[in-house]
């Protein structure tokens, strides 16, 4: 099982760069290809945002009135301003249904865009290859579902609370300081003073919120390994081994947990003794004012209202710092995932040339080692397959045939020399474990959109396929195929599919550990008969009848070629070496 565990506390800063990060996400999206649908739903959400707030001023004013009509018991005055407060209730429930819908598409718009991106750059330059590789970022499917997600709808609030909180001092702070430039004052020195406790008390929520998001992702990759190899882990009775690493996993979440909880304690104690006092405070203030007879009793609810409102446009960062910690952590993951498959080269340079040739798989004086500075698995091979000569390759070390496997596919470069091969479409490689990806049975074997129904039925029959069909509910049935098909079903659907694409060479590994020799014989025929040449790693037991050459590959890396069809021999390729 791969090892994902988190070595070390990950400190996440709260500084002008995570701020640039803000900065970066939003403008990629505005500068993108949906950045035209983006705006509208951007402008109409500031519209939005002008019709709440404008409908809140008008709120107080009505709730001022309306206080003030009770206190005097003028009963018409209070019929009046009753009927204004539910017209504005009315027009405000509108434009909030309204306004929730808006950010709902354009959160999804956001999310659906930078999911898109993600996957197209993983994908890209096998990126996924290269991370899983060298090990350099943990989780990164974590990171483009969840983070992409909470990115997506994080940013859009933050940005829509930055807003919404400019507009509302826009709004209030003429009303606060026409009833008291004190009270203004007040509400501006007790956010500024609140927002420093906070970041200084808060600040190592950051940092454990990244860490907790690695430690979760990595238990539940843990639990869904026992699900993928339930049958291998109760044949091998490893569940010791399995509960061990579970329950140390979940120990090293709970602990990092308790830590949040501990700081979220403390800032808790901070923030709600702080809530509190905003209700308070406009009173202190104002019903002294009401008490000399400067003022109606309305004023002082007016006074609470708009202190509230201009407090908490203030206060955005101790009323959301949580939400930001967390916001944080998931910007700088997902930043040091797009940095890291910046940093994927397309295919670096190596000491082995790789050359396109449609007529021949061949190698010049090829040497392929373990690594770097290891001893030779392969040495000096000079070798040519040309189109239609059948080669079997044999030899005692598994390492030797594989690397020449991976060096043909191109995924291997530890080593010198040069290979020729087709490209990618005129050669397949079918490794001894066939990757199936879920999907129908339709989608695996067809090569393009034009291969027809006809084709794909008749294949099936070679291949003696048609109990796996009716077993998979048809051809357009969606499986997981790991789970469905024995190792040995998963060869032949894999070769099914390299007769359907009819590639001109196929490059096969050790299909004889999964089929029986009489199934070899009859997929190798059928493989001659489409004009495909192959190239099989193979073992002591398998027959030479299908073959034209056999390559054997000795324990010291030297090599023999033995021809069987002498009419036929590979071009340019020497006897022994």
């Amino acid at each position: 099982m791969a090892e994902h565990t988190v070595k070390r506390a990950h400190r996440v800063p709260l500084n002008w760069q995570t701020g640039r990060l803000f900065v970066r996400m939003v403008k990629n999206l505005f500068s993108s290809e949906v950045g035209t649908t983006a705006t509208l739903l951007f402008v109409a959400l500031i519209a939005l945002l002008l019709m709440i707030n404008g409908l809140n001023v008008v709120n107080s004013y009505v709730g001022r009135d309306f206080m003030t009509a009770i206190s005097q018991r003028d009963e018409a005055g209070f019929t009046r301003y009753a009927l204004f407060y539910v017209g504005v209730f009315a027009a405000s429930t509108m434009v909030d249904v309204i306004y929730g819908f808006t950010v709902g598409r354009l959160g999804l718009l956001w999310r659906v865009w930078l999911t898109q991106n993600f996957v197209v750059a993983y994908l890209g330059k096998r990126a996924y290859y290269h991370l899983n590789a060298t090990a350099s970022i943990s989780n990164p499917d974590q990171r483009i579902t969840e983070d992409v997600r909470t990115l997506a709808t994080a940013t859009l609030t933050f940005v829509l609370l930055m807003l919404n909180g400019s507009f509302t001092i826009m709004a209030f702070a003429g009303v606060l300081w026409s009833i008291s430039p004190l009270l203004f004052g007040v509400a501006v020195g007790y956010a500024a003073v609140g927002s420093l406790l906070t970041v200084l008390l808060g600040r190592p929520l950051i940092w454990l919120n990244y860490n907790q998001s690695d430690k979760e992702a990595v238990f539940r990759a843990d639990l869904v390994h026992v699900g993928q190899n339930a049958e291998w882990i109760a044949l091998a009775h490893r569940e010791g081994l399995l509960r061990h690493r579970l329950l140390r996993h979940l120990d090293e979440l709970a602990a990092n947990f308790k830590r949040i909880i501990a700081v979220s304690r403390n800032l808790g104690f901070f923030t709600t003794g702080y809530n509190y006092m905003i209700q308070i405070i406009p009173a202190l203030i104002v019903a002294p004012i009401f008490i000399r007879g400067d003022c109606e009793f309305g004023v002082i609810t007016q006074a609470a209202m708009a202190f509230s409102q201009l407090l908490g446009a203030f206060s955005l960062i101790i009323t959301q710092f949580q939400s930001i910690s967390s916001y944080a952590a998931v910007l700088s993951r997902l930043a040091s995932l797009a940095e890291a498959i910046e940093k994927v080269e397309p295919e670096k340079r190596s000491a082995i040339d790789l050359v396109e040739a449609d007529d021949r798989v061949q190698y010049d004086r090829l040497t392929l080692r373990a690594g770097e500075g290891a001893s030779p698995l392969i040495k000096d091979l000079s070798l040519s397959v040309p189109d239609g000569t059948r080669c079997l390759i044999l030899g005692p070390d598994d390492a030797a045939k594989m690397a020449l496997f991976r060096a043909t596919a191109g995924i291997k470069d530890h080593g010198e020399g040069r290979i020729v091969r087709p490209t990618l479409g005129q050669i397949l490689f079918l490794p001894e474990r066939p990757y199936l990806p879920p999907g129908t049975m339709r989608e695996l074997l067809r090569s393009s959109d034009q291969t027809e129904e006809g084709q794909i039925l008749g294949v099936v029959g070679a291949f003696e396929l048609d109990d796996v069909i009716l077993r998979a509910g048809g051809l357009d049935v969606e499986h997981d195929w790991d789970d469905l098909l024995s190792l040995g079903e998963q060869h032949l659907v894999a070769l099914a599919r390299v007769a359907l694409a009819s590639p001109r060479f196929a490059f096969v590994d050790r299909i004889s550990n999964a089929l029986s020799p009489e199934q070899i014989e009859k997929i190798l025929k059928l493989l001659s008969d489409r004009s495909i040449t192959y190239l099989t790693l193979g073992g002591a037991e398998d027959r030479y009848d299908h073959y034209d050459a056999v390559l054997q590959i000795l324990h010291d890396g030297s090599w023999e070629l033995r021809l069987i069809r002498t009419d036929a021999p590979p071009s340019g390729g020497h006897t022994e070496n």
